[in-house]
C-alpha cells in the first residue's frame, strides 16, 4: 500500500488515491498526506538520512520519499535541484539606509528560472502530477494556464508521449503561447481571463477521461512544488531561513514551502525554528495581499489588470489558506505596481546577472518595500523566490531600451561614440545626484 493518500483539509476524511481534488461530503480541497512513521524507520535505516539524500543525483527526485510517486516510478528528467546564491549587490539596494553590509550576507535567491524542461518552478509540479496521470492511465493531459504552467504541460507530456490540451486567456505573453505550441500540444485560447478558463476546464473534466493538473490531479501537482522548501533547507546546510518571500497566483506556493519545512522538521531533518512567510503580488491583481493589509480572512475576488500575467489570478483557489501561512507565520503581503515590476526586473538583471520574468519582478519589489517598512532585517536569512525565466516576457520591455544606431568598423568612430556615452553617463549621474539632493 502506498505511504500516502488523499484527506480531506477540513473534514478529514480519507480519499486513498484517485484523480479527485474536492471532497464529497464537505466540498473542500483535497491534500496529501503521509505516513510519517514509514518515513522515519526509512530515517533510522539510513535510507533517507541527510547523508543518503546528498549522495543522490541532484534533482527534486531525490525527496522521493516525500513525494506522491506511483510504485516503480522511474524519472525521465533531472528536473529541480536550482541554485541557491548569495545577492549582496540586490541587497544593498534593497536594504538601502539599514545596514547594507549585513543585508549581503544574509540574502540569497532560489533561482528556479532555470529549471528544467521549461525554466519555471512549474517543471517540479508538472512533473509529479504526469508521474500519477500515467498511473491512472490517462492518455491526455490538460490544464488551464496562466503561462508557465502551459510550458511544462506540453513539454513533459511529449517526453511520455502523452496528448496535451492546454487552455490559456488569449491576452498571453507571444514566447509562452509559443513555448507551448513547439512541444506539439492542442493549444485552446480563450477570450477571458485566467478564471473563466479554469472554470472551463473543471467543466471538461466532468466530461472527458483527461488528466487535468490543476483540477483533478491538483493534490498531486501541488506536491511537486515542496521540492523548492526541501532544497532550500538541504542548500543552506539543512537548516531553515528567517524569511521567505514568495510570489502568489493562485497561493499555493507559499503553503507548500511551508508544508515542506514542517515535514522536515516533523522527521527531525532539520532544527525547528520559525520562518516568516512573505506573499508578493502584482498591485493589479492582489486579492490575497489586499486580504492580508486588510486584516481579512476571506478572499475579495479581482478581475486582472496587470503586465504580471502569470500571477494574474484573480479568485485564487488556495488564497484562504496562503493568508493562513502568512499570518500564522508572523509574516505580511505586499504588491507592486507594473512600473515597479519593471524596475525590479532591470534592478536583478544589472545587480546579479539574472533575468527574471514579471513574477520575479513582483518578489525583487516587494522584497524591497518589505526591508523599507523593516518587516524584513539585514540580518536576517532571508530568501526570494525567482519562479521563471524573463525570456518568457520579453514583450514587458519593449520601449524601455533604446536601439542604437549602428557605427562604422573603425577605432575613430568607436572613440567618438565612446566619448558621448561618457558625457550622457555623466549628465545622467549628475541628474540623479541633483534629485537625490
Amino acid at each position: 500500500m502506498a505511504h500516502y493518500e488523499l484527506h480531506c483539509r477540513e473534514c478529514g476524511r480519507s480519499w486513498g488515491n484517485q484523480p479527485r481534488s474536492i471532497c464529497d461530503e464537505c466540498f473542500s480541497p483535497l491534500e496529501i498526506t503521509y505516513d510519517y512513521d514509514t518515513i522515519r524507520d526509512s530515517i533510522a535505516q539510513g535510507t533517507f538520512s541527510r547523508e543518503e539524500i546528498a549522495q543522490r543525483p541532484p534533482n527534486m527526485w531525490r525527496y522521493a520519499e516525500l513525494l506522491p510517486l506511483p510504485a516503480g516510478f522511474e524519472p525521465r528528467l533531472p528536473v529541480g535541484f536550482t541554485p541557491l546564491f548569495r545577492a549582496p549587490r540586490l541587497a544593498a539596494r534593497l536594504a538601502g539606509t539599514n545596514d547594507a553590509q549585513t543585508a549581503a550576507q544574509n540574502l540569497y535567491l532560489k533561482n528556479d528560472a532555470v529549471c528544467l524542461p521549461t525554466l519555471s518552478f512549474k517543471d517540479r509540479a508538472v512533473a509529479v502530477a504526469l508521474a500519477q496521470a500515467l498511473a491512472f492511465g490517462f492518455d491526455t493531459v490538460a490544464c488551464s494556464s496562466t503561462g508557465n504552467l502551459a510550458n511544462a504541460v506540453a513539454a513533459h507530456a511529449a517526453r511520455l508521449g502523452l496528448k496535451a490540451w492546454i487552455l490559456i486567456p488569449s491576452d498571453l505573453e507571444p514566447a509562452k503561447i509559443l513555448g507551448t505550441q513547439v512541444f506539439g500540444a492542442n493549444v485552446v485560447r480563450i477570450n477571458g481571463n485566467y478564471d473563466q478558463v479554469n472554470r472551463l476546464c473543471s467543466q471538461i473534466a466532468e466530461e472527458r477521461r483527461w488528466g487535468f493538473v490543476n483540477v483533478n490531479l491538483r493534490p498531486y501537482y501541488a506536491e511537486g512544488s515542496k521540492t523548492v522548501g526541501f532544497e532550500i533547507a538541504e542548500q543552506l546546510g539543512w537548516r531553515l531561513p528567517d524569511n521567505v518571500v514568495v510570489p502568489m497566483a493562485g497561493g499555493s506556493l507559499i503553503t507548500k514551502i511551508k508544508k515542506a519545512f514542517d515535514e522536515l522538521i516533523k522527521l527531525g531533518l532539520v532544527e525547528e525554528k520559525p520562518v516568516k512567510f512573505f506573499g508578493a503580488q502584482a498591485t493589479g491583481c492582489s486579492p490575497i495581499s489586499t486580504a492580508v493589509k486588510t486584516g481579512s480572512t476571506e478572499i475579495e475576488p479581482q478581475k486582472p489588470a496587470t503586465i504580471a500575467r502569470s500571477l494574474a489570478i484573480g479568485n485564487p483557489a488556495d488564497g484562504h489558506y496562503a493568508i493562513k501561512t502568512i499570518k500564522q507565520s508572523g509574516g505580511w503581503a505586499e504588491d507592486v505596481s507594473d512600473p515597479e515590476v519593471i524596475d525590479s526586473i532591470r534592478l536583478l538583471a544589472e545587480t546579479e546577472g539574472i533575468f527574471t520574468e514579471t513574477a520575479g519582478g513582483v518578489t525583487v519589489g516587494t522584497a524591497g518595500k518589505l526591508y523599507r517598512q523593516d518587516r524584513i532585517l539585514p540580518e536576517e536569512t532571508t530568501v526570494l523566490c525567482i519562479t521563471g525565466n524573463g525570456l518568457k516576457t520579453t514583450d514587458v520591455l519593449a520601449g524601455v531600451y533604446e536601439t542604437e544606431r549602428p557605427i562604422a568598423p573603425k577605432l575613430a568612430e568607436f572613440e567618438n561614440y565612446l566619448q558621448q556615452s561618457l558625457e550622457v553617463a555623466e549628465v545622467a549621474k549628475e541628474a540623479a545626484a541633483t534629485v537625490g539632493a
